[in-house]
């Protein structure tokens, strides 16, 4: 055995250090590539996907910028939208015209790709969400692309395009002071009210966490006032009323909210009354609203007992003594003692432990002059409510016919 030579035991491996060697990242000539098919089907979309699915083009590592090459025809500059250096092609989403059938195809095109590759929503994500916090960067036009095209791809449902994540970025300071989310959400509402119903809407504004539009006004224009003249000037005459409701509805609460607290601390009733009035007058709550509200808090403050009839019905009929004057103060005339009426019989009728008592509580108001011997004459031969009126009709006769006695006595 010569001296340089070392002796080795057969059959044993030599182990070596494992490498990660990984390929470099080359997204420039990935958008060259894509750039290439554009170019080579002359911009014809369903050929496009075709060439793209039978490609062996890098797509987990390079999304992003497939997307950038779709939006905006090849690769754009990192952290901006501003064009790249490299090959580029004129059948982008931001190169056409602001119309939604021709945008349309570009949606259904990125359906059949996310269908092939579905990891590729992520990445599609990531580049509106970049677009759209860079609204500023974007001419008017294109702007409204974008719009255009984001309302489609909610329409389509382009698999499962998250409203949260896309939204998200629209609620940057700058670009909602500058009026540019205000334009873009309202592009956004005309393209997809196109198909889709206000319900449909509200439920996409929702899961965005969008769903309180008047934060998209710049602060000086934060009003009903505003909001109402701007869409409907805008088409949306709808969503003005969507918007109407919902202020309503949480002046409605507001004012139950403050009532509900005076008559728990048993406040003085003509504080009680002044606060009524003050609501009103803020709000311009409907007459027939304010009867509605005032009976609800004054039944939903009394300590109903489980079982106890009698019990019930004395608590009930206390709780009118005591407040008889704040209904006074608001049924002003037959109509409004008529929806009274009507609110006593529905919620005696959806209540099993108060259905025996709505005699006795129309007797209390008559007693307290809060209903008039003609409204009650007038509910009992001519009522329109049917829930449970048979019932109540025949638990109401002997005290009717005493009205109609006293009458023909007088």
């Amino acid at each position: 055995m010569s001296s340089k030579e070392r002796p080795t035991l057969g059959g044993t491996r030599i182990k070596t250090r494992k490498r990660n060697i990984a390929a470099p990242l080359d997204p420039a000539s990935f958008a060259d590539a894509v750039v290439q098919i554009y170019l080579d089907n002359a911009g014809d979309l369903e050929l496009v996907a075709k060439s793209i699915e039978s490609s062996d083009l890098n797509f987990s590592r390079y999304g992003d910028t497939f997307f950038e090459v779709v939006f905006t025809g090849g690769r754009t500059q990192p952290g901006t939208t501003k064009p790249d250096e490299g090959d580029r092609h004129p059948y982008s989403i931001i190169d056409c015209e602001p119309k939604r059938e021709v945008i349309l195809p570009s949606v259904i095109y990125i359906q059949k790709i996310l269908r092939r590759r579905p990891f590729l929503i992520k990445n599609l994500e990531n580049v509106m969400q970049r677009f759209l916090q860079s609204l500023e960067l974007f001419e008017e036009d294109e702007r409204k692309k974008l719009a255009i095209f984001t309302a489609l791809a909610f329409s389509q449902r382009l698999s499962g395009l998250p409203p949260e994540t896309v939204f998200h970025p629209l609620l940057k300071d700058n670009l909602v002071a500058k009026g540019l989310v205000l334009s873009f959400i309202t592009d956004f509402f005309k393209e997809y009210l196109i198909d889709n119903s206000l319900d449909d809407l509200i439920s996409i504004l929702k899961r965005g966490k969008l769903e309180n539009l008047i934060e998209c006004f710049p602060s000086a224009k934060r009003t009903p006032e505003a909001f109402s003249e701007h869409f409907t000037n805008a088409g949306l005459l709808p969503l003005v009323e969507y918007n109407e409701k919902k202020i309503f509805e949480v002046k409605l609460k507001e004012m139950k909210s403050a009532l509900t607290s005076q008559i728990a601390e048993e406040a003085d009733i003509s504080e009680v009354i002044e606060t009524v009035k003050q609501h009103v007058k803020d709000a311009k709550f409907p007459d027939i609203e304010v009867v509605r509200i005032l009976w609800d808090v004054l039944m939903d403050a009394v300590q109903w007992s489980g079982k106890n009839q009698q019990q019930n019905a004395n608590s009930a009929l206390r709780q009118v003594k005591s407040w008889a004057e704040l209904l006074n103060t608001f049924c002003t005339s037959g109509k409004l003692e008529l929806e009274l009426m009507y609110k006593v019989q529905v919620q005696c009728y959806e209540d099993a432990k108060l259905m025996k008592l709505f005699p006795e509580i129309v007797r209390s108001l008559y007693d307290q002059d809060v209903l008039a011997e003609d409204t009650i004459l007038h509910w009992f031969r001519k009522g329109t409510n049917l829930k449970g009126r048979q019932t109540f009709v025949k638990a109401l006769e002997p005290f009717v016919k005493w009205l109609e006695e006293a009458e023909e006595e007088d």
